[in-house]
């Protein structure tokens, strides 16, 4: 692929660095997205409305406030800041900090997928478990989880292609460093403030065009196979 499209080895690491960000804050958010999109379907909870305003609040707010925010919250002399520094945990400017900022921003999308998911399921099947006697574990894992399967799939494949083009908050909070948590964004940007780096910026567009393009075919395949079964 290298030779193919004419990428430095700049280049080709920032690419399986995206790849490696998409992958880790897709599997990190999604046992939380799932949760919850379960409280927001099936709790009676007085606050979900404002629970619900919370995490589609980076869907309206733009990327760099997002990212502006984490960095109060997580810099030096912000609210986890002080605690962090104590076991020698780092965010800010680091792969750990380009992850968190792709997982909070693709968050509200994974989220939405699965509810939609989860509100298609029929309500009789979870009341007919109970009164034959299956706990809440048991519901969830042999009918909750199951018939919400595609929704879960759906919601991870947006969350992927999401965090595989975040930029705002990444640069915010992770920064553009090469080799560390420079992104395909973040390298197209670089070049697009290069003189005569359009061609190279142009190289990393059509990157991440086949990358998206094989996660969307890769996803329908999958939700086809599990419709079947």
């Amino acid at each position: 692929m290298e030779s193919f499209f004419n990428l430095t080895p700049q280049d080709t690491h920032a690419i399986w660095l995206s790849i490696k960000v998409a992958c880790a804050a897709t599997l990190i958010a999604s046992p939380f997205g799932f949760a919850a999109a379960y409280l927001l379907v099936f709790s009676k909870l007085p606050a979900k409305p404002l629970i619900e305003g919370v995490i589609n609040l980076p869907l309206v707010l733009p990327p760099v406030v997002v990212g502006y925010l984490l960095l109060l919250f997580f810099g030096q002399s912000g609210t986890l800041g002080p605690f962090l520094d104590r076991f020698d945990i780092r965010i800010i400017f680091t792969l750990s900090g380009a992850i968190l900022a792709s997982a909070v921003v693709g968050f509200p999308l994974m989220v939405r997928a699965i509810r939609i998911g989860m509100e298609g399921i029929d309500r009789n099947c979870l009341q007919a478990a109970r009164t034959l006697g299956a706990s809440w574990w048991d519901t969830l894992f042999t009918i909750t989880l199951p018939l919400s399967g595609r929704a879960v799939l759906a919601g991870m494949t947006l969350m992927f292609a999401r965090s595989l083009g975040e930029f705002g908050a990444t640069i915010i909070l992770a920064g553009n460093i090469p080799g560390v948590t420079q992104t395909i964004p973040l390298a197209i940007y670089e070049y697009t403030n290069t003189p005569g780096g359009d061609p190279m910026a142009l190289n990393l567009c059509l990157v991440s065009i086949v990358l998206s393009f094989a996660v969307l075919l890769l996803s329908e395949a999958i939700g086809r196979s599990l419709k079947k079964r």
